[in-house]
Order: C-alpha cells, then structure tokens, then sequence
C-alpha cells in the first residue's frame, strides 16, 4: 500500500512538471465530447493530475483506516488470558487495537476501501488514457506518440498504437471488478466472521500489483508522448470556440448577459451564415449586429487571448495555471511524505529486534 501511494506520488509529481513545459501549448478544452473552450495543455494535464490527488487521497485515508490492529481479538470475544494487545500493537506500529472482538473478526471494511482507493486510482489513469488516446488519433493530432512505446499493427504498417493507454484502460475493468466482487461479497453476512471471507484474497492481493503496474506503464509512456503545438492551436483557430469569451466581453463593457449571449449568438450565425471563420468576422459587420462590438471585443476571439484572459480561481489565465502547478506539486510531495511516513517489512523486523522484551 505504501508502495502504490508512492507511485501516486511520483506520477503525481511528473504530471506537475510536465504541465510547466506545456504552458504555451493551446489546444480545446471539450464538454459532450465537443470542442468547447481553448485552454493550455498545462491546464489539461493539471485536470490529468487533480484527479490523480483526489484518488491519493482516498488511498492515503484507505491505509490510515487500517491501522487498528485486529491481533487479540480471538475466535470473537476475546480472550481471558493475560494478554496486552496494546503490546504487539505497538511491536507493529498500529496506532491503535481494535474496539470489538466480534466485530473485528467479520470486519472487511479495509478491503473495500482498499478496493475502492486501487479503483480510483485506476479511474483515473483510464480518464487521462482515453484523453491520451483520442489526442493521438489523426482526427485530433494533438499528441504525437514516441517509437519506443507506440504499438504496431499486425497487417498495417502505417498505425502507430497507444496500446499501452488501451491496456490501462481495460485493466481498470479489472480493478472495478474487484471492487464489485468484494462489495457483493460482504453483501448479506451475519455479524461475525462466516467462511465466505475467505473469499477476500483475490482483491486484496490483486489490487496492488493492479494498480502499481498501471502507474507504472502510463509514467513511462507519457514520457514519450510530445505536443504538437501548431495543430492544437489550428483547432481553436477558427475563433467558434471564443464564442463565449466574446460575450463575456460585451458584459465587461456593461452588456446584459442575455443581451450579450444573443449577439454573440447573431454574430455566429452571421458568419455560418456568410461561409466565414468567427475569427474573421471583421468589426463593421460585428457592429451591424450589435454597436457594442469593437476592435478590444473581438480581440478575444485570438485564442490565446482568450486564455489569458481567465483569471478566476480555477481558471485559465497562466498565472492560475502556475498557482495550480504549485498546488499539484506541493500536494504530491505531501502525499510521498505519507507514503514515507509507513514503515516497511524490513523496518518493521528491525524495530521488533530492537525492542527489550
């Protein structure tokens, strides 16, 4: 478990400095799918990365959960020899024994929530590969696969596969599973321990292995992915994708928003309308639709432009975008520290070596 978090850490860390070499980059944020708004590729792999912490977080409270030790508690009432469970707690280094026998030896909460924290690890990872691989695609052409990690095919010799993306993204299904498997495991039991516990093996031993391999192989290929910057700007080039950031305009001049989502609008369609990009719509004919477009309004219809101009919480701006790469990295090393925090099997037998008993 420490392991896993660590990875997480270190996943977590690189997306941070990846997202610092991708600032200039600009390429569209989606909603349904669709080419929303532009943003920066730092913005982007700073989302990748959000989630990743999110998923930490629950491992980091998953592990801190099971730090009760279970030892003591005998068949399911406990014992009425002499022991200090206390003792072997602290040889251990659990912070705390459990509080019932009767529920500690039917408890199975640590493995559902070891479980669930190895899913939303994988949830994520399966979110930034699909992301990965739709940008790769030549419909999108955002992201440029590297050789060294890229897939062949077995009769075309043109492709050059994510496969690496595919695979974490099927081996989320497995995880899921897992989860699913133990959930519906403890469904219905008696309190008390029943032999179908023993059924609990197989997610506990897999999820690890599961989730730490995934990390693995997505740190390692992101390495080899590159972004193409001229085809990512051309996709919010047109202007479509500022249609918002001009109305926005039009209320920073005092515009009703309504009023200003309406000629927004207007000035959209006039330009379907006459076969033009947005970003060519020039400001005499902005005007004939509504005379609070000017040169300043129709400036954010540059990309670039646009995604300065976010300067909110959360937002776009480049220094929001520097503030969340801060935040990225501060939150991994913190939780690397809690990975570090958990002592190993070798610290462990050194410590109980040591101990004057």
């Amino acid at each position: 478990a420490a392991r896993t978090l660590a990875d997480v850490a270190t996943l977590t860390r690189d997306l941070g400095e990846r997202a610092a070499r991708e600032k200039s980059v600009i390429l569209p944020a989606y909603t349904h799918r669709q080419r929303a708004q532009p943003v920066s590729a730092a913005f982007t792999i700073c989302a990748w990365a959000m989630q990743l912490l999110r998923a930490g977080d629950v491992l980091a409270t998953a592990i801190l959960r099971a730090n009760e030790s279970p030892l003591g508690s005998g068949a399911c009432s406990g014992t009425s020899l002499p022991i200090d469970r206390s003792v072997v707690a602290h040889l251990l280094s659990f912070s705390a024994v459990t509080a019932n026998a009767l529920d500690t030896i039917g408890d199975r909460d640590f493995v559902l929530d070891w479980t669930y924290a190895g899913a939303r690890v994988l949830l994520a990872l399966s979110r930034l590969s699909t992301d990965v691989i739709d940008f790769t695609t030549s419909e999108f052409a955002f992201l440029r696969i590297g050789d060294a990690v890229a897939a062949g095919s077995s009769m075309m010799p043109q492709k050059k596969n994510p496969d690496m993306f595919e695979l974490v993204r099927a081996k989320t299904a497995r995880g899921v599973g897992n989860l699913v498997s133990m959930l519906t495991l403890v469904k219905g039991l008696p309190t008390g321990y029943a032999r179908d516990l023993q059924d609990d093996r197989q997610g506990v031993l897999e999820t690890g292995p599961l989730v730490r391999g995934a990390l693995g192989v997505v740190r390692s290929a992101m390495a080899h992915l590159t972004f193409d910057p001229e085809r990512c700007l051309l996709a919010v080039g047109d202007g479509s994708t500022q249609a918002t950031d001009i109305a926005e305009a039009l209320v920073r001049k005092g515009v009703p928003f309504r009023e200003a989502y309406k000629a927004t609008g207007q000035l959209v369609h006039l330009a379907l309308e006459r076969k033009l990009r947005l970003a060519d719509v020039g400001v005499e004919d902005a005007r004939a639709v509504h005379a609070a477009f000017d040169g300043a309004v129709l400036a954010v219809v540059d990309p670039r432009v646009a995604v300065a101009a976010k300067k909110s919480s959360g937002g776009t701006a480049p220094e929001r975008v520097d503030e969340q790469i801060s935040w990225v990295q501060a939150a991994a090393t913190e939780l690397g520290h809690k990975a570090a925090s958990i002592p190993s099997l070798d610290e462990l037998r050194a410590a109980i070596a040591a101990e004057p008993l």
